[in-house]
């Protein structure tokens, strides 16, 4: 979703180490599109293997996984499902906006404007069902759990969390606290760095702990009013929000008028905006579909499964495959050992 209320809300630096042990639902759609979006050669076009097939979203999500087991961290990675009639629209505008980027991609191209393959390259980016399936092959041989979303991968995970069955949601925006997760970790990555957005260029970042009841407490909202904060400001499900209302004056609009969301919405004068009400996009939102069957067991690393895929399908270097993979047993091994002795 991506909504634009986190310059409202406050946070706290967490470190990895803090967080080993724990298990975290990862927003998978969110971490691939990152992937694709940020790892790319020089001229702003995606890895490939040598049959001509993008391996961007593996490469990321096999190195960064194996770090964070590495870590001691347990992921559970959470995928999309039927996404809401509502987001169609947005769906529509962002595939647009593909292909406007690849319209100036090719004409860079022709010009050999490398600053413009660059800028133009990373926002054609698209995940596709192939993609998705040899995500999930990785995942399942790391022995990790898969949960399928009954629609957004984002409001499943915030589930997993309310459950207790996970401690936080891992994700690069804070959407998940819309749908009433009590904790989310942003930028975690063991690099510490993050890619200015159109630029080649990185920023020191530390990972951050958004705490869904203290942002409450400090906004003085309950969830439904935090709810109508984001959709003031837009969503996935009323895009762009309502003109010439900010952060700022969302807050103050809902603050004005406290638990009557029938007057904040006739305030900001909803329906001069949007052809459809705002009972819609609040009820998407507040009574959106997740998954009650699943199952979270984590099993063994599959070596011999990821070497042949990575390596002997995809043209992976054995030797990095390999050290990170003996990266993860030296970890595993430490971990036993060490409650062991506690053990005793």
């Amino acid at each position: 979703m991506g909504t634009a209320i986190t310059s409202l809300l406050t946070s706290e630096s967490i470190t990895v180490e803090k967080l080993s042990g724990k298990i975290l639902a990862i927003d998978t759609y969110n971490m691939l599109y990152q992937f694709l979006s940020t790892i790319r050669q020089q001229d702003g076009t995606p890895l490939k293997d040598s049959k001509g097939r993008v391996t961007s979203h593996i490469t990321g999500l096999f190195f960064r996984t194996t770090n964070f087991m590495e870590k001691g961290l347990k992921p559970i990675f959470v995928f999309d499902g039927i996404v809401p009639e509502l987001k169609n629209k947005e769906r529509e505008r962002r595939k647009n906006l593909k292909i406007e980027a690849q319209k100036e991609y090719e004409k860079a191209v022709l010009d050999e404007n490398v600053e413009d393959m660059k800028k133009f390259a990373k926002r054609t980016s698209m995940l596709t069902p192939e993609m998705v399936e040899q995500a999930k092959k990785i995942i399942e041989y790391l022995g990790l759990p898969i949960v399928q979303a009954a629609s957004e991968g984002e409001a499943q995970a915030a589930y997993l969390v309310k459950k207790g069955q996970a401690y936080a949601v891992v994700s690069q925006d804070t959407d998940s606290l819309i749908f009433g997760a009590p904790y989310v970790v942003k930028n975690l990555a063991i690099t510490g760095k993050k890619k200015l957005s159109g630029k080649l260029a990185y920023e020191t970042v530390q990972p951050e702990l958004f705490t869904l009841k203290t942002n409450l407490e400090k906004l003085n909202f309950n969830q439904d009013q935090l709810i109508a904060l984001a959709m003031l400001v837009g969503t996935d499900y009323n895009i762009g929000g309502i003109k010439g209302i900010g952060p700022k004056k969302a807050y103050d609009l809902v603050t004005k008028h406290k638990n009557n969301l029938e007057e904040i919405f006739n305030d900001a004068k909803w329906d001069e905006h949007f052809d459809y009400s705002w009972q819609e996009v609040y009820s998407t939102i507040k009574n959106i579909k997740v998954n009650d069957v699943y199952n979270i067991s984590f099993g063994k690393v599959q070596r011999d499964k990821i070497i042949e895929m990575l390596v002997n399908e995809h043209d992976f270097s054995l030797e990095r495959v390999n050290s990170a993979l003996d990266k993860i047993e030296k970890s595993t091994e430490k971990q036993a050992q060490k409650g062991l002795g506690e053990f005793f």
